[in-house]
């Protein structure tokens, strides 16, 4: 399934990005948006940013966005440590 997203011609000639960037530029907010809300990993939302996870890892820091980090990531985290002794 894919789905798209339509924007009046007007909203769009208003907008300051180049038009040929206009899409990745807003594909691009959009996975930050999601991700930020929790509504995207972190895996899925930087495929969809068109990002390496270093790039994306970076713009949430530049964004002040923090990453999701929670209890079971920080026991596999410390699991994947002991295992690696």
């Amino acid at each position: 399934m894919s789905v798209q997203l339509e924007i009046r011609d007007e909203i769009v000639a208003s907008m300051k990005i180049p038009l040929p960037e206009v899409e990745k530029e807003l594909t691009k907010e959009l996975a930050f948006a999601l991700y930020g809300r929790w509504a995207l990993s972190m895996g899925k939302a930087h495929q969809m940013a068109g990002l390496t996870k270093r790039e994306f890892l970076n713009e949430l820091a530049f964004r002040g966005v923090k990453r999701h980090y929670t209890k079971e990531d920080l026991s596999e985290d410390v699991a994947y440590a002991q295992s690696s002794e």
